[in-house]
């Protein structure tokens, strides 16, 4: 049998809305990260304007979650 209280904690997590269980991934895998560089937030807005920016003026090239998927899959197939 496995962990029990990794099998509990995983078991509540699963209840969670999406939206919590999304805060909770993000919450674990930022814990596993080292050390935050000093302007990494500054950097990631300037990325997330960068972006939208992109998307507003009509020149960036949008995907469906379908196919987000499908190239997920395909890139993890090829690790």
């Amino acid at each position: 049998m496995g962990n029990p209280p990794l099998e509990k904690v995983r078991s509540e997590a699963l209840e969670l809305t999406d939206e919590e269980r999304a805060k909770l991934a993000h919450d674990l895998v930022a814990s596993l990260d080292g050390e935050i560089e000093a302007n990494v937030d500054q950097e990631w807005d300037l990325e997330v304007s960068r972006r939208l920016a992109e998307i507003d003026s009509g020149t960036a090239i949008l995907i469906d979650r379908a196919e987000f998927s499908r190239r997920l899959r395909e890139r993890l197939n090829q690790s």
